[in-house]
């Protein structure tokens, strides 16, 4: 799917941002990316919440394949090919795909300066301690060999 095709499909959802990603586009709003065009398909934000609706459609999770395995993505799945022809259910689907990725991003941990703070000082004080060790055990061991 174009840009052009993306920013048609999401005019009656609002503004939305559509970034060149992987093989495709992630599309955000408000900052959260809840979208994702890979692979001429459409896959949207789910969760425990909107899961079992993507599973009456009958659509899948996000998967590719790796040498080794083939990878699901259980956090995005295919939009149903019947909300391309339906701007009004697309749009419902849209939103319940935003929320899904705000409630994902609530349960994430904070990752503020407050938590870097916290954690910097201990690993300093532990490399303060281990270069003193170091620097003593040296010492015995030049003092060792001068006698």
């Amino acid at each position: 799917m174009d840009r052009e095709f993306l920013i048609d499909l999401f005019a009656d959802f609002g503004p939305v941002t559509i970034r060149k990603m992987f093989s495709g586009h992630g599309i955000s709003a408000d900052g959260i990316n809840f979208a994702l065009s890979l692979r001429a398909g459409l896959f949207f934000r789910a969760d425990e919440v909107t899961i079992p609706d993507f599973e009456a459609e009958g659509s899948k999770p996000f998967q590719y394949s790796t040498r080794a395995k083939t990878v699901v993505v259980n956090s995005y799945w295919e939009l149903p090919a019947r909300l391309f022809d339906d701007s009004d259910d697309f749009v419902q689907w849209a939103r319940a795909a935003l929320a899904a990725a705000q409630r994902a991003k609530l349960k994430t941990r904070p990752k503020g300066k407050k938590a870097a703070k916290k954690a910097a000082p201990k690993k300093r004080v532990a490399k303060k301690a281990v270069k003193k060790t170091v620097r003593r055990v040296g010492k015995a061991k030049r003092a060792h060999r001068s006698k």
